[in-house]
């Protein structure tokens, strides 16, 4: 069979007919061609048919081309539209016309505004409204208007930020010149040029710059928050051809690629240029939202803009987390519904009745409708909805919003969890997870960069079998030294020992380290901190990485310099658990180098390799001082085998299917036989307090879960080092395990086998899963929330943690060495692992008890308010008459109860931060829900139920045959209403007095201040003048001043606030005397116990671990992420003259030393 040519652009349509009537064929002949040796239009016909299924499709320099039919989509019944957005983009929820409506939309989707909706409708009606519109509409329109203005500002600021995005500059390729446009105005197709320190404007395809091999240096840090720089480059083809305003202007590439998603680490495409085909991937990107640094000028090719660009599809929301309490609150509220349409319905039922019995033949009650007794039955029913309506409490989620929003303002204010070192505050991320933070029972915790410092040192190494670093020669050496054996110093300034120079030579050669040399030495940038501590130390001892370009690499020997030639590297990823580099000598010899964890390089050993054993036994002593090894070997590769193993590797790189498992491959072939040379071994340090910290948590019953990517060897040494593992522990290993086996064996994981797993791993105290990559992370904390029902916390530091920590209830970042992107998927952010301990201890304690204390007062004022109508109707004729005046009932839960009980869950605290650290049993009542559950409801139900009883019953046996002092009965309804409602003020305010236990000026004002307005404003409504203004509305006519100069209505007061208060007083004496729970014992004892922490703190701590206990060999770190191989060998991955700008911050940091200076 015979192909056209596909280089010309005429038979490319004949071709991609072709390609999808043959591709089984063309499959089938690529699998059977084992050689090297394809057929040319084989490839071509393979890369045509991988991406035959592209629809994006992007033409240089060519408008109207996007707006070709085929580029149209439906948007409503005929009405077409491009499928490709324009740049501007929109975050903005509401504007003038429809800011009123939604919002009023998405508020009434809460089922309790669509209820007090529903209520003032009711209200409307004459024949059922018991009460006044106007005392369910105001406290509605508060509570709506607060929420509004909170959401118009939030929407404000982003109508501001959108318009200062949208209006931002750049230059646009127009009519064959560059010319200034708005980024509002740019188009996909558009050929745009950025300077040093512009945003990115849109998805660009970086198509050359004014660095050598267009180069592009650009900062992520609104992107993922790192501010590391990152390095792009334009394909080699733009950057030979696209230098200048004509070329660009004349170019009319073709680009295909997938479609607009949200991977910010992958992107596939090719570009059709000048009859050839380029591959093109995230390397050749660059993405909206990064900015450009250190490279003057750079032109690219936008792809994506506007609502399709990367950031833009990554703003979608994330999975909203709720707490327990809120789920328990929910359906307390939906109990509190049934509740009261049980009480609404008993009581219709009950006016049924009387007034088929009474009220039908009591003519005085006439009231001339011709209505039946169920007919008024059902009237009733609605009227009592309507009269008892504030059972249900139309202000509970604001008020919690606002105690979350003042408990997320004190994380973040707390002193003690600021990191003066990095200036890093802890961050409260969200608002609505606090309480949440004092049930925790399983912590997910990563190990490197969380646990530990992820600041790597050289400590040891070992040598043809020799170990370096183990002996102290001398007594007075500083031990802040990094290394300190003298012996090693001499073999390399000797130069006898060739093994020696050879380690250190690998070393410098080996890695993906990039460097910029700066007015006060070398500054290397390193993909992770154990590639930046083995070249730096290969620096210290006289091997200096100076520089790189394509092919090459040169170092300096000794103070001699050389250049090696590059012929291949083989980059390191976290299946291989290792990299390579092929070089090529001066005296044309041709060598790999290999570097790696211990298990994947001891497997490709040659047989004749030396030192296996002495190697061994050396991992295993730095393994047992918690060090991180990594081994290091050679092979001499002939000419003969590099070239054919050459071809391979080409043939892999141009693959455009499963292209990384095929270079795997290729790779696999030639490192093997490898002669082994050492190993390295390297101290990431505990981080300050993590072995106090997590024996204060386990003293919490909360259960430490370790989960890495190490071997099991490191992250069992790591467990002792910071106490999660004790010698009185008994250890079992997975593999020893038979429902572990069985759990491995069976790849779909039945569900009986993964409950029985959870089961055993929750039994333990602790659980340190090793080798879990960052999805199996998320699936282990899934697993124990599914089968435990348990409230998980995870806690990481780098983007292999993200997996868990959205996915745990409370997801914690820390700002470490590895980035922003941890903390950005976090729900509660801080710089040490140690904060965890107060975060806990102190605020989710603290926040957990105030909440509950909250939430229990605030339902038994609801019910003590309220059921005095229900006790009332059995003196009414069940007629939904109310008790109170009509604003008393609505100003009740907004001025004259609300301010003691919100400052209660924002201010209140049984015992200082300090005890609640010294004494982190206090923690368990959270983890059992004790302070806030069904038993804690019905308890504040039942007592609301007799406070009600008392407030109606002895007013009204008061009232009853009584004669005041003037010869006046008292006994009129407004006056007894003034007294039931004093005495509710008096013993509403009073009771949550009794369970304040942290008392502040602010608690005692905001008590004494809440009766004193219930008083002024009973007054101000009760008086003559405002009755003639409003005489329809205001008709308690002085009232109050009638009733309240009786003293024996006085002494009514007291003695109903009095029998109301007096059950609680001794039920709390006799509690805390005779059942004291262990915050009463503390509070008891709080002098002494402060007393005891003050001699505690002038005590030295003894060390938590003590190394040598145990032989486990440590392992490379599996958490090392993918290095610069695929920008250093396309040979445009350094600049040749960088600009000496201190633009790396998270960079290693050397200033050159000598060999001997050093030790």
């Amino acid at each position: 069979m015979s192909f056209p040519d596909t280089s010309s652009d005429e038979s490319s349509a004949y071709n991609n007919n072709l390609h999808l009537t043959a591709a089984g064929m063309s499959f089938t002949y690529i699998r059977n061609n084992k050689g090297p040796n394809i057929e040319p239009w084989v490839t071509n016909f393979f890369i045509m048919f991988s991406f035959s299924e592209m629809a994006w499709k992007v033409k240089a320099n060519d408008r109207p081309y996007h707006h070709l039919p085929e580029f149209k989509k439906k948007v409503f019944l005929c009405i077409k539209k491009s499928r490709y957005s324009g740049n501007a983009i929109k975050t903005y929820k509401y504007n003038v016309l429809t800011f009123l409506p939604l919002n009023l939309y998405e508020q009434f989707k809460r089922v309790a505004n669509l209820y007090f909706l529903v209520l003032l409708i009711l209200q409307i009606i004459p024949d059922i409204a018991t009460l006044p519109w106007y005392t369910t509409l105001i406290p509605l329109v508060v509570v709506l208007g607060v929420t509004g203005i909170k959401d118009l500002v939030d929407d404000l600021a982003r109508h501001r930020m959108d318009k200062e995005i949208n209006n931002r500059k750049c230059e646009v390729l127009l009519d064959g010149r560059f010319q200034e446009s708005k980024w509002r105005d740019m188009q996909v197709g558009d050929v745009v040029r950025m300077k040093k320190n512009d945003f990115i404007p849109a998805d660009i395809l970086l198509l050359s710059s004014s660095n050598p091999n267009s180069l592009c240096y650009v900062e992520t840090a609104e992107l993922d928050g790192e501010t590391n720089l990152k390095f792009k480059l334009g394909l080699r083809v733009t950057d030979e051809r696209l230098q200048d305003e004509r070329q660009l202007a004349e170019f009319n590439a073709l680009i295909e690629c997938e479609e607009p998603n949200n991977r910010l680490d992958k992107f596939m495409g090719t570009m059709l240029y000048e009859g050839k085909r380029y591959p093109l991937d995230l390397d050749n990107m660059l993405l909206r939202g990064c900015k450009i640094r250190n490279t003057e000028v750079s032109h690219g090719l936008v792809i994506f803009a506007g609502a399709d660009t990367k950031i833009m599809k990554n703003g979608g929301k994330t999975r909203f987390k709720r707490t327990k309490i809120d789920e328990l609150m929910n359906y307390m509220v939906y109990s509190i519904f049934v509740l009261l349409i049980l009480v609404a319905a008993g009581l219709a039922i009950g006016h049924t009745y009387w007034y088929e019995a009474i009220g039908s033949k009591a003519w005085y009650l006439f009231d001339g409708k011709k209505q039946d007794s169920s007919y008024r039955g059902f009237l009733m029913f609605w009227g009592y909805i309507i009269a008892l309506n504030t059972m249900v409490p139309i202000s509970l989620y604001v008020s919690v919003e606002v105690i979350r929003l003042g408990q997320s303002k004190f994380i973040n204010w707390d002193l003690q969890m600021y990191f003066l070192e990095k200036d890093t505050p802890a961050k409260a991320r969200t608002t609505t997870l606090n309480e949440q933070l004092g049930q925790i029972e399983y912590i997910f915790s990563d190990k490197t960069g969380t646990l530990t410092q992820n600041i790597m040192q050289f400590k040891k190494c070992t040598i043809a079998g020799r170990s370096y670093g183990t002996d102290i020669w001398n007594q007075y050496a500083d031990r802040s030294f990094q290394f300190v054996d003298h012996s090693l110093v001499e073999c390399i300034r000797s130069g006898k020992d060739k093994d020696v120079n050879e380690f250190f030579k690998l070393l410098s050669l080996c890695h993906t380290v990039m460097v910029e040399h700066k007015d006060d030495g070398l500054v290397y940038q390193a993909a992770s901190p154990d590639e930046g501590a083995l070249v730096t130390a290969a620096r210290n001892f006289g091997y200096v990485f100076l520089s790189r370009t394509q092919d090459t690499i040169t170092i300096k020997e000794m103070e001699e310099e050389r250049t090696y030639e590059m012929l291949a590297l083989l980059d390191f990823n976290s299946d291989r658990k290792r990299m390579s580099i092929i070089l090529k000598f001066p005296d044309g010899r041709i060598r790999l180098y290999c570097k790696g964890a211990d298990t994947v390089i001891y497997e490709r050993l040659s047989p004749k390799s030396r030192h296996k054993e002495t190697t061994q036994t050396a991992l295993d002593i730095f393994a047992n001082a918690t060090l991180r090894t990594l081994c290091l070997c050679y092979k001499d590769i002939s000419a003969d085998e590099y070239e054919a193993w050459s071809e391979l590797h080409q043939e892999a790189q141009v693959a455009m299917s499963d292209r990384d498992a095929a270079l795997d491959r290729v790779y696999e072939q030639i490192e093997s036989n490898l002669m082994l040379i050492g190993a390295t071994a390297i101290e990431d340090k505990l981080q300050d307090g993590v072995p106090e910290t997590i024996a204060k948590l386990a003293m919490a019953d909360i259960k430490i879960w370790v989960l890495t990517g190490d071997k099991k060897e490191t992250a069992e040494n790591i467990g002792y080092s910071c106490s999660l593992l004790t010698d009185d522990m008994q250890i079992h290993y997975g593999e020893d395990c038979k429902m572990c086996k069985g759990l491995h064996d069976n790849k779909h994981g039945g569900m009986s086998l993964q409950i029985d797993f959870v089961d055993m791993a929750c039994e333990c105290e602790a659980v340190i899963c090793c080798r879990v990559t960052p999805k199996q992370k998320g699936n282990v904390v899934s697993l124990v929330k599914k089968y435990k029902k348990a409230v998980t916390l995870s806690i990481g530091d780098g983007a292999n943690d993200v997996n868990m920590i959205k996915t745990a209830d409370i997801g914690v970042g820390i700002s470490g060495q590895e980035g922003m992107q941890a903390v950005m998927s976090s729900d509660y952010a801080f710089a040490q692992f140690r904060y965890l301990e107060r975060l806990l201890l102190v605020h989710g304690r603290w926040s957990y008890i105030r909440m509950c204390k909250f939430l229990r007062y605030f339902f038994f004022k609801n019910f003590a308010f309220t059921l005095v109508h229900f006790w009332y109707s059995f003196f009414s004729g069940y007629s939904s008459q109310v008790a109170y005046e009509d604003w008393f009932i609505t100003l009740y839960n907004l001025c004259y109860s609300s301010l003691p009980v919100l400052l209660v869950g924002l201010l209140d605290q049984d015992v200082n931060d300090k005890l609640s650290l010294k004494f982190p049993k206090l923690y368990l009542p959270g983890q059992q829900g004790a302070l806030f559950n069904y038993k804690n409801f019905f308890i504040s139900l039942f007592h609301g139920i007799f406070v009600s009883l008392v407030i109606f019953f002895i007013p009204y046996g008061a009232f009853l045959q009584t004669m005041g002092q003037d010869g006046e009965a008292p006994s009129d309804y407004q006056s007894f209403a003034i007294v039931t409602a004093s005495s509710l003020i008096f013993t509403v305010n009073l009771q949550i007095s009794l369970e304040t236990s942290y008392w502040t000026f602010v608690n005692c004002f905001a008590v004494l201040g809440s009766i004193a307005i219930y008083f002024g404003i009973m007054f101000d409504i009760h008086s003559a003048g405002i009755h003639v203004i409003f005489p329809s509305v205001f008709t308690f006519t002085g009232a109050a001043s009638n009733a309240l100069r009786q003293p024996y209505l006085w002494l009514t007061i007291i003695l109903t606030v009095g029998i109301s208060l007096l059950p609680v007083i001794c039920i709390q004496f006799l509690h805390k005397s005779i059942w004291p729970s262990v915050g009463d014992k503390i509070q008891r004892n709080r002098k002494k116990y402060e007393m005891e922490l003050l001699q505690e703190e002038k005590k030295k701590k003894a060390p938590a671990f003590e190394r040598g206990r145990r032989s486990r060999r440590s392992a490379y770190a599996f958490s090392h992420s993918r290095g610069y191989a695929d920008l250093i060998s396309s040979g445009r991955s350094i600049r040749r003259r960088p600009a000496a700008r201190g633009i790396f911050q998270e960079s290693i940091r050397e200033v050159p030393q000598t060999a001997a200076e050093n030790i």
